[in-house]
């Protein structure tokens, strides 16, 4: 379909709204807007549109052709936001979350006033938390994990335009080595969506973002959180932190497995929608 003069901002938020609903259509096409073609809110809702040159036309309708067919409009993009920065995002990594951003949010006041801290994020993706936390959390030494070499690749690339360093390691978290004593803080969000979820998502998460980084067998939702509770329980030094991004539907079972693993002190922290979203952890 040919780009025409004669589209307007509402004729290229209603393509999207069979997909999304209108709140979500119109914020997509706003995000592109702004982002791509320089558009503040007046032109957008004007003529700016109309005033486009063919050649941004066409591009402008090509990233609409994307977006029908249910790609995410970060990876359309080339990035998400997150708490005030910009990370590089593509196919293979997973498109950092508001859900996230709490996490981290968390993290930082809770490591106020404790300069120089060892901390390792644990299937780093974007590098979104392992970037924001080397970046405000004062002398952090910030160790990324995971097993992408897409999600490497990104969150090197977001730890270098941030200007922070991140260790950045291609390591299992299933399988991690024999360290005591080793981290202040660790922190992860592993893959918690089960795969009777699935169904109930959106297509532009289930078509698009790497499942190996969102789905976890039915048979054992705490895979991941088994793997990475017994590692933290000898790999954090004392008194040190376990920070996990967790979902609400098997918090009760995580908290008792943790206590089976030697924390002592497991604490739930509901997200601002009041979701039981994060769990914090002390030996």
């Amino acid at each position: 379909m040919a780009y025409q003069s004669t589209d307007t901002w509402m004729s290229l938020w209603r393509r999207l709204n069979p997909l999304y609903d209108e709140g979500e259509a119109k914020a997509i096409v706003r995000m592109v807007l702004e982002s791509r073609f320089d558009m503040n809110t007046a032109n957008i809702y004007t003529d700016g549109i109309s005033k486009l040159s063919d050649e941004e036309r066409c591009e402008l309708e090509k990233i609409m052709q994307r977006l029908e067919k249910t790609e995410p409009v970060q990876y359309v993009l080339g990035y998400a936001d997150f708490l005030g920065r910009r990370f590089a995002v593509g196919k293979g990594v997973l498109i950092p979350r508001p859900e996230t951003a709490e996490l981290c949010e968390q993290i930082i006041r809770d490591a106020e006033g404790c300069g120089g801290a060892d901390i390792l994020d644990i299937g780093t993706g974007s590098g979104c938390i392992a970037v924001t936390l080397a970046y405000e959390v004062a002398e952090a030494a910030v160790t990324a994990w995971d097993l992408s070499p897409a999600a490497l690749a990104c969150c090197e690339e977001n730890a270098r335009r941030a200007g922070v360093m991140v260790d950045v390691v291609r390591q299992d978290a299933l399988t991690p080595p024999d360290d005591h004593d080793r981290w202040d803080i660790i922190v992860s969000n592993p893959p918690y969506i089960c795969e009777c979820e699935r169904e109930s998502m959106h297509a532009n998460v289930t078509g698009h973002e790497p499942a190996e980084a969102l789905f976890v067998s039915d048979d054992d939702p705490l895979l991941f959180y088994r793997a990475i509770s017994h590692y933290a329980s000898h790999a954090l030094r004392p008194d040190g932190a376990l920070y996990f991004e967790i979902n609400p539907l098997y918090a009760e079972a995580l908290l008792s497995l943790m206590r089976e693993t030697g924390f002592n002190d497991v604490t739930l922290i509901e997200d601002s929608f009041g979701k039981q979203r994060y769990v914090k952890a002390r030996k």
